[in-house]
């Protein structure tokens, strides 16, 4: 019996054609924005996190809060200094304190011109091997900088790509920056950050003379005595600053971060957009249900007559409510279906894109075979939802008044 009911009712759907197609469209699109934003939502995650990455859980950084775009204290209006510097070594939970330059710059070769980060590497050994270490930085090529390479540099793994500056670049390569030339020594390893990977490192000396930079620092980067107190260390130092800049609670022209914080900052920006995304795909998925009654209620009218003739011939109202609810499942069911494929597909043509866009990054699609699923059954769910009232309709018409329609 069951059989029959499902036979009659994909006999129907089949019938009506492109309508059922139409009908479906609403449910294609809230099932394949679900499924595609929460199958990219783990590899989105993971590159997020591997951009901070680059951060210690036992370091803290300290900036001016930037007025614009651009690296970080780049844009302060009131820069850091060797006296805030100071200021940090001189708290009791600060193991080490090292200040950094980070700008952009034109780098030129081969009659090609890019701009590129630029981050400065302490001159002093211990100073630049936590650097090294914090950035978990190697070489593919070359070596790292070291004590007394003026006029060196060694650059990010995206500089290797032949199509950034149409031709390749090696260890012994000579780049312009800001018009003046400088040795490429080393070619880092390609790492998780973008950032990393597009960055030149050159020695700190070497970067205030050519940007004529004076007593200023862009990011003081401090190391913790014990990576337990990170978080105690960091409220620590928000109280120096507030008090060596006599500024109150809520004043702050300033910023001490740890790495949790970063990547919770950025994590509360991604929940917002999956709930925009997400509430975008509720709305389609509302449509087709509408758009399923709708097609129901229609196909409760033109199928009055023979709504009259089955019941004639011995149907019950049963039997119509469930033909009719049927109908109305496989049409959910077909566009869950087909719109986790859809959402699939979505997901890997985003990633591919956003990988290439961002230098190589992998922003791997993870299937979940529990969502592909829960997205199918619930889509199932809102088809027989959206048909029960058109099928009551049916079920409860008058065999009499049906045939004589």
């Amino acid at each position: 019996m069951i059989s029959d009911y499902f036979s009659f009712a994909l006999k129907n759907l089949k019938y009506r054609g492109l309508r059922s197609w139409l009908t479906m469209l609403g449910i294609f699109i809230g099932i394949a924005a679900v499924v595609s934003l929460i199958s990219l939502g783990t590899g989105l995650q993971t590159a997020v996190t591997g951009q901070f990455s680059t951060l210690s859980v036992d370091t803290l950084t300290i900036n001016n809060q930037g007025t614009g775009f651009g690296p970080p204290g780049s844009t302060s209006v009131v820069k850091l200094n060797n006296h805030d510097l100071k200021l940090v070594e001189s708290n009791s939970g600060v193991k080490l304190a090292i200040s950094r330059l980070i700008r952009i710059v034109s780098v030129e070769f081969n009659g090609v011109r890019e701009f590129k980060y630029i981050g400065s590497v302490p001159e002093n050994s211990e100073e630049r091997k936590f650097v090294y270490d914090s950035l978990g930085v190697n070489v593919q090529e070359g070596r790292l900088l070291e004590n007394g390479d003026y006029g060196k540099i060694v650059v990010g793994n995206d500089f290797t790509d032949e199509n950034v500056f149409e031709k390749e670049i090696r260890v012994g390569t000579k780049l312009k920056i800001n018009g003046k030339d400088y040795e490429v020594i080393g070619i880092l390893e390609k790492g998780s950050s973008f950032t990393i990977n597009s960055v030149v490192f050159m020695l700190d000396g070497d970067m205030k003379n050519l940007l004529d930079i004076g007593d200023e620092i862009d990011m003081i980067v401090a190391q913790v005595e014990n990576k337990n107190d990170v978080e105690k260390v960091a409220k620590s130092l928000e109280e120096d600053f507030l008090k060596d800049r006599n500024l109150k609670v809520g004043e702050e022209d300033f910023a001490v971060q740890t790495p949790l914080q970063a990547i919770s900052g950025v994590n509360n920006v991604l929940n917002i957009i999956n709930l925009i995304v997400g509430g975008i795909a509720a709305i389609s998925l509302l449509v087709g249900g509408i758009g399923i009654m709708n097609s129901m209620y229609t196909s409760v009218l033109e199928r009055t007559g023979e709504i009259g003739i089955m019941k004639a011939v011995g149907a019950k109202n049963g039997d119509v409510l469930i033909i009719f609810l049927i109908e109305s499942g496989l049409l959910g069911l077909v566009g869950g279906i087909i719109g986790a494929i859809l959402g699939l597909g979505m997901a890997f043509g985003v990633a591919s894109i956003a990988g290439a866009a961002l230098g190589g990054i992998d922003l791997g699609v993870k299937i979940s075979y529990p969502l592909l699923f829960g997205a199918i059954s619930f889509s199932f769910f809102i088809g027989i939802l959206s048909g029960v009232l058109p099928a009551m309709q049916a079920a409860k018409l008058n065999v009499v008044d049906a045939l004589r329609s």
